[in-house]
């Protein structure tokens, strides 16, 4: 199979080499910004296309990584040439095929939505960390062809009922996305007390990371510690004063109440009504 991308940003530049270093034959970039499509060619060790036409041509799979508000716009473009036979593919987590290429089967082509569960932060090292990382397939005709080339390139796979994506993409946005919220919270309390933000950021960063390896390792709720977790109303009750800010206030009060929840399953026995109402009155 001949893989070629439209778009050559993080995801392109990533997929491209990481394909071709296990054996697929990548045949070049296109984007509308040729400087990128050269980067992304030279790269990879593939070709730079001046046209989508030239590039759809030469390949058998087209990948559109592209922003997301852009993936119908690119597929209404390259519907304007032959795409018969031709397998479209989108890399958005929350699109459904359905949404991102319409009436895609009547004009001879089929189209599949492959979400990488990774956060591609450079163009030129993620690559290196994609073997073992999820790929999450949207179910439709045809995928078990997809399922298999990327688990013969050392990738894991999910499939995904469509009406599930919505859902799916919510929870990689928390456990991704909305924890870097989390995280300039934290700095900007540390800012407070007298960090620099390199001082920070430093202290942070053993502090969360072996609160990740626990969470992985154990779960969340055994991975539970502090004061949501103690029952300690005295403790929540200083924090709260602190929280002059309504939204850091109300992030707080609410994914403490879910805290709770957590704690109650980690110690059954134990009474966490005190802190709840705290916690609810404070809302």
């Amino acid at each position: 199979m001949k893989i070629g991308f439209i778009g050559a940003g993080k995801v392109g530049f990533n997929l491209g080499k990481y394909f071709s270093e296990h054996g697929v034959q990548v045949t070049g970039y296109y984007s509308r910004h040729q400087e990128s499509a050269i980067e992304a060619a030279e790269f990879t060790n593939t070709k730079c296309y001046d046209t989508q036409d030239e590039l759809i041509a030469e390949s058998d799979a087209i990948f559109l990584t592209v922003p997301d508000g852009e993936i119908s716009s690119v597929y209404e473009e390259i519907s304007s040439f032959s795409i018969s036979g031709k397998q479209i593919i989108h890399c958005s987590g929350a699109m459904t095929v359905g949404e991102a290429f319409p009436g895609i089967k009547s004009r001879g082509a089929a189209g599949f939505a492959i979400h990488p569960l990774f956060p591609f932060s450079s163009k030129y090292s993620a690559y290196k960390e994609l073997t073992g990382v999820f790929f999450c397939l949207e179910k439709r005709e045809g995928v078990g062809e997809w399922v298999d080339f990327l688990e013969n390139i050392g990738l894991k796979t999910k499939l995904l009922d469509e009406s599930m994506k919505a859902g799916y993409h919510l929870a990689c946005s928390i456990a991704s996305n909305l924890v870097c919220g989390l995280y300039e919270m934290s700095k900007r309390h540390l800012n407070e007390a007298g960090f620099s933000d390199a001082e920070a950021m430093a202290a942070i960063g053993p502090l969360a990371r072996a609160n990740l390896e626990n969470i992985l390792q154990k779960g969340p709720a055994i991975a539970l510690s502090g004061p949501v977790e103690r029952g300690d109303s005295s403790t929540v009750k200083k924090h709260l004063s602190l929280l002059t800010d309504q939204i850091e206030r109300n992030v707080y009060t609410n994914l403490s109440l879910v805290l709770t929840d957590l704690a109650k399953e980690k110690h059954p026995e134990n009474q966490y009504t005190h802190i709840c109402q705290l916690l609810e009155d404070m809302k």
